[in-house]
């Protein structure tokens, strides 16, 4: 965890604004963790060197600045950008191919679940763009939701083990799992208070077609 370090000591000489430009910098495919720099974020919060709800929302910010970048030069570019320096390192043929494989399985829903994949984020939102598969508003619904339950799970967790290292990187490993958990229960709620929904409409359209 030296990178984790070496992010802790220059977020807290440079704040704010050095996050930020490290999520923009990790939203167009640098190799730097984004999750691990949320946890940075929220560990010099935890330290006294930042406001911990202000962080969440400069966070939040920079996630989805960046990913709005990534999607955006994919519909201006369109398949140019696929031959363009950092995006062809990342999206190549085969990955390109095996996003849109996704695309055409789960649709839209690819990303939001795609906030959650770490290998695949720059990817898929590169691949929306380029393909238009979805709207920009659509898109920012979609990242947004997905990003309002990843991004302040790893900043308050950054925060709360400020000052127990150990305990932070035990959940850090943990972490990603419990997105997955957390995630499968919010669409498991979801999917029950639709079906609940549907089935009280079901029940008064049946009740409504009773003569009196």
């Amino acid at each position: 965890m030296d990178l984790l370090a070496h992010l802790i000591n220059y977020f807290a000489e440079n704040g704010y604004v050095a996050v930020l430009l490290a999520l923009l910098v990790c939203g167009v495919g640098a190799p730097i963790p984004e999750d691990l720099t949320l946890v940075a974020g929220g560990v010099i919060a935890g330290l006294g060197y930042a406001n911990v709800h202000v962080m969440f929302a400069v966070t939040l910010f920079g996630v989805l600045l960046g990913d709005a970048g990534m999607f955006l030069a994919g519909h201006h570019y369109g398949v140019r950008l696929l031959d363009k320096r950092p995006v062809k390192w990342l999206l190549t043929p085969s990955r390109y191919s095996a996003v849109q494989e996704q695309f055409e399985r789960y649709g839209n829903r690819m990303l939001f679940t795609a906030r959650f994949l770490p290998g695949m984020r720059t990817a898929a939102f590169v691949s929306a763009g380029l393909t238009h598969r979805v709207s920009f508003g659509r898109f920012l619904l979609l990242d947004g939701s997905a990003a309002l339950i990843s991004v302040p799970v790893w900043v308050y967790l950054g925060y709360f083990g400020a000052n127990n290292r150990e305990w932070l990187l035990t959940w850090l490993h943990r972490g990603q799992a419990g997105l997955w958990i957390a995630l499968g229960l919010i669409l498991a709620g979801v999917g029950i208070y639709f079906w609940r929904r549907h089935k009280r409409k079901q029940a008064r359209d049946e009740t409504g077609d009773e003569p009196d």
